[in-house]
């Protein structure tokens, strides 16, 4: 047997490809640039379903530039193949991530309630997503002059943020505060209980219009919980910052008997008459002793 004549082999295969004989003096073609400066482009994209789309858009727009280049130049076989492949793969991603974002659409109310109350806290839009299947998409209208809740008899079993109208909160008939549009319902009593208590409402909700809510329940949400902490640690941080805002308003409503606003946060100097107020700093004073007479 005779040896195999590798250097034969190498030569029949150079000789049947084109020769690159010397490197090119000038610079190449403007599609070469094109295409490296949409790769580049495309790198810059950021996060969540429009950063996909971002980035895959300019990323087929910069390998389908470079297939041309490569295309044009007999001495570029491997790298016109590779480029091609990554426009094909990148042009599938394209239509993925479309098709996906198309999936995640939701009405216009769910749609106001994300862009009010989630999306600076950069929730995205997968997550609201679950947020939204967890109440199953469910959209509930309150008639006016209709309750929300009774004070000590409707049992606390869900959390609920409105959508639209207006609603009155009192307690022994009295008015404690208003409910605007995209406020929970019910943040205090869900914050009030863990996840195996039960309780019932303390204050009357009433609702002053037509009104649109959309309320999860408490199982189904805790559920959620557990399987998303993300989710989880949203959520406290919107009910908690609504609790806030409600405490604030009481502020602004509280009186004592004698007609002085009652500040929640320093009860008890806050808003305090000038003559009480020099009353109360002479009681404090402490009398000073006289020198012993010699």
């Amino acid at each position: 047997m005779e040896p195999l004549d590798f250097v034969a082999q190498n030569l029949t295969a150079v000789v049947a490809h084109p020769i690159c004989e010397e490197w090119r003096n000038g610079s190449e073609g403007s599609v070469f640039h094109l295409a490296n400066i949409f790769i580049v482009l495309g790198f810059m994209g950021g996060s969540g379903f429009y950063g996909l789309l971002y980035l895959f858009t300019f990323l087929t727009l910069g390998f389908f530039c470079s297939s041309i280049w490569a295309w044009s130049d007999a001495c570029t076989t491997d790298t016109f193949m590779w480029n091609f492949a990554l426009f094909g793969v990148c042009a599938f991603q394209v239509v993925h991530v479309a098709y996906r974002l198309k999936n995640v659409t939701f009405d216009k109310e769910f749609q106001d309630l994300y862009s009010y109350l989630f999306k600076k806290l950069g929730v995205s839009l997968v997550h609201f997503g679950k947020i939204v299947a967890c109440c199953d998409g469910d959209i509930h209208t309150m008639e006016k002059d209709h309750y929300f809740a009774m004070e000590g008899k409707t049992s606390i079993d869900k959390l609920s943020v409105l959508l639209s109208g207006r609603i009155s909160v009192t307690v022994n008939g009295e008015f404690l505060h208003y409910i605007y549009p995209f406020q929970f319902l019910d943040s205090p009593e869900w914050d009030s209980l863990r996840p195996s208590e039960e309780g019932v409402f303390q204050v009357t909700l009433r609702a002053d219009d037509l009104c649109r809510y959309v309320g999860w329940r408490r199982k189904k949400l805790y559920l959620l919980f557990a399987k998303h902490r993300y989710i989880a640690k949203i959520f406290a941080l919107v009910v908690r910052n609504d609790i806030a805002d409600k405490l604030y308003s009481l502020n602004e409503k509280a009186f004592d008997s004698r007609g002085f606003r009652y500040d929640l946060r320093l009860p008890s100097y806050c808003h305090v008459p000038v003559p009480e107020l020099e009353r109360t700093e002479g009681l404090l004073q402490v009398p000073l002793q006289s020198g012993k007479s010699s």
